[in-house]
């Protein structure tokens, strides 16, 4: 499910802005992300794929806790989000996912040296 814009906002400095509902990605709406991949304009959800994922060690998905451990807050209130309740980043770590939620982008344009190293399974997180 399609649930926020990349830069979605007119102060976001490149952070997403959720949609009020998820919406199923259709050709229509992933034709709206121009000439860019819809990866690099929306932000997407779906179910974990548990084992069929690199990031997931059996337990837990490492890409969330890397993003926790790597990357700063974006945000200083919990944001509004239409996927909290399913979401799997939210159940293993909590608040401190989501402050750094409006920062991750699937396909970024311009990511941070902090970014691809949270995004890299073969990174390890800090002890």
């Amino acid at each position: 499910m399609l649930f926020g814009v990349v830069g979605g906002g007119a102060d976001d400095d490149g952070l997403v802005a959720y949609l009020r509902e998820p919406q199923p990605p259709t050709a229509e709406v992933l034709a709206a992300a121009g000439p860019l991949r819809p990866t690099t304009v929306f932000r997407f959800a779906s179910p974990c794929a548990t084992s069929a994922c690199v990031h997931f060690d059996g337990a837990d998905c490492r890409l969330a806790a890397r993003v926790v451990d790597l990357l700063p807050p974006v945000v200083e209130v919990l944001p509004p989000c239409p996927v909290r309740s399913r979401c799997r980043w939210w159940r293993q770590e909590g608040r401190a996912a989501c402050m750094r939620c409006p920062a991750i982008a699937t396909d970024p344009a311009a990511a941070s040296d902090a970014l691809r190293r949270a995004a890299d399974p073969s990174s390890t997180t800090p002890t």
